[in-house]
């Protein structure tokens, strides 16, 4: 069964470098962790998403697809809800005095948010801030295989 929801997406980068990010714009990848907020409310849900996230797609799509293909898979939490959550997410993180927002619009062309994309320095600081997101469920990546 496909459950429809909010998801978020963190991923780890090992390497400092440009990359571009579709026709949105380079991005000055870091070395750290990056934190995307995404939904799912059409067919598939969010194990659906997740799996394609967890992959490097072949034929980039997503803003997310661009960054994946430059960064390791690292964890994915979501909430199973019919209601769309990222941009109240994304106002959660943008508010954090840890979070770093790179790269305006990416994931939020479809929304008024700056960006659904956040970077934090350390996965301590990502941790704390995630606990702030009421509701979520880490989920177990062999789901994602």
């Amino acid at each position: 069964m496909s459950k429809k929801g909010t998801y978020i997406v963190l991923l780890k980068s090992e390497q400092s470098k440009n990359i571009q990010i579709g026709r949105l714009a380079q991005l000055n990848l870091q070395k750290g962790y990056y934190l995307y907020i995404g939904s799912a409310l059409g067919p598939g849900g969010v194990l659906s998403r997740l799996k394609h996230h967890h992959r490097i797609s072949k034929k980039p799509h997503w803003h997310l697809d661009y960054l994946r293909a430059e960064t390791k898979f690292y964890a994915a939490y979501a909430l199973f809800s019919p209601q769309r959550k990222e941009c109240e997410w994304a106002e959660l993180m943008a508010k954090s005095e840890v979070v770093i927002e790179p790269l305006k619009g990416f994931g939020s062309s479809d929304c008024q948010c700056d960006t659904h994309l956040f970077y934090f320095s350390s996965s301590v600081k990502m941790a704390r801030v995630i606990q702030g997101v009421e509701g979520i469920l880490k989920v177990d990546v062999g789901l994602l295989l």
